[in-house]
């Protein structure tokens, strides 16, 4: 190998270290990004409501980021 190959060798090697380098910053970011983006928001209270009774439970319905679409849950409080 010649001083020249190695000096080649050596600057492609310096380059995929640099694009790794610089991949990695980038899907670093872009998963920060990502993860504040797609946050949990906080639930205010207008999206439940309580709209019919089961066995002495509350039929809750909840509006999950205020879509047309609606979960029901149970809810019960144990005054035991």
């Amino acid at each position: 190998m010649t001083e020249e190959d190695k000096y080649a060798l050596k600057e492609l090697l310096r380059g995929v270290g640099v694009f790794l380098g610089a991949s990695a910053v980038f899907i670093i970011i872009m998963l920060v990004l990502a993860k504040v983006a797609s946050g949990d928001k906080p639930i205010n209270s207008a999206s439940f409501e309580v709209v019919d009774t089961y066995k002495g439970c509350d039929i809750v319905r909840y509006a999950p980021h205020q879509v047309a679409e609606y979960k029901y849950f149970l809810y019960c409080e144990n005054n035991k």
